[in-house]
């Protein structure tokens, strides 16, 4: 079995692979108060609940974008789970070129939904990230990372609203019954949800002009999440994979294993 682990600011996302098939997965809030121990503990719970031998694990991956919580994430698993992670970096065989300016500026994250968007769907693509922050990257068709756009997410721009203002309430983030809102609650919802589709859509036109590519000549997946809730909204967005980061993992480990054990 390999153990899959995805580290985000928000939340950190666990799964386990047999041979090719995700038979487990996941999902604890990202907690820098956490020491290594309350991690493997954690760990251990879950593969507790799920009826699977620790002995069994072959090895585990780790990607993330924390650098506080990477070292108490590898402890725990050098520790509990009795296998050393390999970490995702620029360092290692991630089967795409990163054309970035400076390599190592691109988040862990970003490069390896990048890896999972190529293999699965090829490209060009244009892999769009709904999470804490929104990403939106390009790979072309030879499989070189071009680099990307960063903007707030809708959960951040939420609370911003929520804490920076004297009345407006903080809301569940869901799709309103109408674009013109009838109450705060809904005219809230009705700017954060259809104005960063506005903002997905716009950014995704001005990528495909910027490479001169129409709709049909490249994918754009979507990922994270909150991709449900934006891309089926999107006049762009085609598909929506939210297991994307976790089959990434998976590859950059194929590609490494012999290499690193």
């Amino acid at each position: 079995m390999l153990l899959v682990i995805d580290v985000g600011n928000t939340n950190i996302v666990f799964g386990i692979y047999s041979g090719e098939e995700l038979i487990f997965d996941w999902r604890t809030s990202s907690d820098k108060n956490k020491t290594s121990d309350e991690y493997g503990l954690l760990f251990k719970d879950f593969f507790d609940f799920a009826t699977l031998d620790i002995e069994r694990l072959k090895d585990i991956i780790i990607s993330s974008v924390v650098p506080n919580l990477m070292h108490t994430i590898s402890v725990a698993c050098t520790k509990y789970l009795g296998k050393e992670p390999i970490i995702v970096s620029n360092d290692i065989d991630l089967g795409i070129k990163n054309l970035y300016r400076n390599p190592n500026e691109v988040g862990t994250d970003r490069l390896v939904t990048s890896v999972g968007a190529y293999e699965k769907y090829g490209g060009p693509s244009i892999i769009v990230d709904i999470g804490t922050a929104i990403t939106l990257d390009y790979i072309n068709k030879k499989g070189e990372y071009i680099g990307g756009i960063i903007a707030p997410g809708i959960e951040i721009s939420a609370d911003a609203l929520f804490n920076k203002t004297a009345k407006l309430p903080k809301i569940d983030i869901d799709i309103p019954d109408r674009i013109i809102g009838k109450s705060t609650r809904e005219s809230m919802q009705s700017g954060l949800v259809f104005g960063f589709i506005g903002l997905i859509d716009s950014l995704i036109e001005r990528i495909l002009e910027s490479e001169k590519l129409t709709k049909d000549e490249v994918r754009i997946i979507g990922t994270g999440g909150f991709a449900a809730l934006i891309s089926h909204n999107s006049k762009y967005i085609e598909l929506v994979d939210k297991m994307l980061t976790m089959e990434g993992l998976k590859l950059i480990y194929e590609r490494n294993q012999k290499k690193i054990n």
